[in-house]
C-alpha cells in the first residue's frame, strides 16, 4: 500500500481528504490519486518554471517594529528597537534585521497595505479577498488558481504544494481552493512521512498492471455515468502515474543531499510550535526554493507565531533575527541560482499592529496599516512603496490593496487578470482578482 499524506480534513465518515492517497487498490472504494489531481489544463497560458513562494507570517507581526519604524513618535509607540540603514539608500529597518539590511536591494518593501481586516485567519493573504459575500463555491486561494489555470510545470511534481501544518487556531488555514476545484488544493507532504512516498514493494511494472485495471474501471464508470463527471480523468492517471513512478518530489522534499554550508546558512530556525500557529523551521524555506526548482509552482509556508499581545520586544527579540536568517537566505539563494527572475516571493500576514503599546508591552490588531516584502519575478526591486502617518497608524501616501498585490503576482507568472477567469460552480466567469485591482506599476510597469 503506498500511502501519500497531507491535509488533515475529513469527511462526515472519517475518512480524510488528502490525509491520505492511496494507491495500493488504486482507491477502489475511496479517494484515489488521479481523483484529486487535474483533469484538464486552460490551453495556451502556460508559463515555464515561473513560480510563487509564499510566506504567512500568522497572527501579525509589528510593522512599526519591523519594516517600518517611528521613530520621531513619542515614547508610548515608537518602541524600543533603533532602525539601522540598508544598502539602499535612505532605507532603514529594525536592528534585528541585519541580514536583510545588506541585502534590501533584492527586495520591495510596501508599508501601506491598507485593507487589511480584523480576523486572524489566512484568508485575505491566500485568496486577496473578504470573506463576505463569495460566489457559490468561494473564493479559491492563489495557489489553486494557479494550478486550475496553468496546470503543473512538470506530471511528477505537483503545481501547489502546501508546506504548513495543521494550526492549533483553524482560521490559520481557512482558505480553500473553493470553486477552482478539490483537485487544485495544495498537495501537503507532511515532513514524518516522506518515506510513504516511495513504491515499496510494488514494482513499476506491478504499477502498470493495476493502473491498467484502474482505467477499465474508470471506462465503465465513464459509460455509465451520463452526468459527464467522469470525463476527462485520463490526465488524472497520467499525472498520478508520472508523481508515483517518479523521485523528483521525494528528492525535492529531502536535504540530506544539501550541501551542508547551504543548511547552515538557512539555519535550524525553531521547531517549537508557541502560541496557535506554526514553528519557525528556516529549513521550509530552503524546501520551497526546491520544490519551485523541481517544478512546482505556487508553495505557501507558514513560519511562526505573531501576536504579540504582551510581552511584544522580547518575542521580537527572540524571533526576528530566526526571520531574518531564513529570509535573506532564501533571497540571496535564489539570486545566485538566476531562480530571482523566474520566481516572486511574498512575505505577509493578516494585518499589522497597533501604534500604542498596551498596558502588558504588547501591540494589538491593526488592520488599517500593514506591511509586506516582496522579492524576485523580475519585478522591481530596492525600493519602498508608500508610508505611513508619523504613528504609523494610517496609509500616508500610496495606499495598497491586497489584490493589487495578487494582480502583481499574477503578472509575474504570466496570467493577464484583465482576461483570465475561473466559472464559479454555477458557471459564472469569476476574475481573479477584485474589481479595480491591477499589476502595481511599482513594480512591474
Amino acid at each position: 500500500m503506498l500511502t501519500i499524506p497531507g491535509k488533515a480534513s475529513r469527511f462526515c465518515d472519517g475518512v480524510s481528504r488528502r490525509n491520505f492517497l492511496r494507491i495500493g487498490a488504486l482507491g477502489m472504494g475511496g479517494i484515489a490519486v488521479p481523483q484529486l489531481l487535474r483533469a484538464e489544463t486552460a490551453s495556451g497560458l502556460r508559463s515555464g518554471q515561473k513560480a510563487v513562494i509564499m510566506i504567512y507570517l500568522p497572527g501579525g507581526p509589528p510593522h512599526q517594529d519591523t519594516f517600518d519604524l517611528k521613530m520621531e513618535a513619542p515614547a508610548e509607540i515608537r518602541g524600543e528597537f533603533k532602525p539601522i540603514p540598508t544598502n539602499v539608500p535612505g532605507t532603514q529597518i529594525c536592528e534585528l534585521l541585519p541580514r536583510l539590511a545588506k541585502i534590501t536591494d533584492q527586495y520591495t518593501i510596501i508599508r501601506s497595505i491598507a485593507d487589511a481586516v480584523d480576523d486572524h485567519s489566512d484568508f485575505m493573504c491566500q485568496t486577496g479577498r473578504r470573506k463576505g459575500n463569495q460566489p457559490p463555491g468561494g473564493w479559491p486561494t492563489m495557489g489553486a488558481t494557479v494550478s486550475r489555470v496553468l496546470g503543473p510545470a512538470d506530471p511528477a511534481v505537483p503545481a501547489f504544494v502546501g508546506l504548513e501544518p495543521r494550526m492549533q487556531h483553524r482560521p490559520y488555514n481557512a482558505a480553500t481552493s473553493g470553486y477552482a476545484g478539490v483537485s487544485h488544493d495544495a498537495f501537503r507532504p507532511a515532513a514524518d512521512a516522506k518515506g510513504d512516498m516511495v513504491l515499496n514493494g510494488i514494482t513499476t511494472d506491478r504499477l502498470s498492471d493495476r493502473r491498467a485495471l484502474l482505467s477499465a474501471f474508470d471506462r465503465f464508470r465513464r459509460d455509465v455515468d451520463s452526468s459527464g463527471l467522469m470525463s476527462g480523468l485520463d490526465g488524472f492517471n497520467e499525472q498520478a502515474f508520472g508523481m508515483l513512478t517518479s523521485s523528483r518530489l521525494l528528492q525535492a522534499l529531502d536535504l540530506k543531499n544539501e550541501d551542508p554550508r547551504l543548511l547552515e546558512r538557512y539555519g535550524k530556525g525553531d521547531a517549537k510550535v508557541h502560541g496557535d500557529a506554526a514553528p519557525m523551521l528556516n529549513e521550509q524555506f530552503l524546501v520551497a526554493r526546491r520544490l519551485v526548482e523541481a517544478g512546482a509552482r505556487f508553495v505557501t509556508v507558514a513560519y511562526g507565531f505573531w501576536d504579540y499581545h504582551g510581552n511584544n520586544f522580547g518575542n521580537a527579540r527572540n524571533d526576528l533575527p530566526m526571520l531574518d536568517q531564513g529570509l535573506s537566505a532564501l533571497f540571496q539563494d535564489l539570486k545566485d541560482r538566476g531562480l530571482n527572475r523566474d520566481v516572486s516571493v511574498v512575505v505577509w500576514s493578516e494585518f499589522g499592529r497597533s501604534p500604542t503599546i498596551n498596558k502588558d508591552a504588547g501591540r494589538d490588531h491593526w488592520p488599517r496599516a500593514n506591511c509586506a516584502l516582496l522579492a524576485g519575478g523580475g519585478m522591481k526591486m530596492g525600493h519602498v512603496v508608500g508610508a505611513t502617518d508619523r504613528l504609523g497608524g494610517e496609509p500616508s501616501e500610496r495606499p495598497v490593496l491586497f489584490g493589487e498585490i495578487f494582480a502583481t503576482l499574477y503578472h509575474t507568472l504570466g496570467i493577464d487578470v484583465n482576461k483570465v477567469t475561473i466559472p464559479d460552480l454555477t458557471g459564472r466567469p469569476q476574475f481573479l482578482v477584485p474589481d479595480g485591482c491591477q499589476p502595481m506599476k511599482e513594480l512591474v510597469g
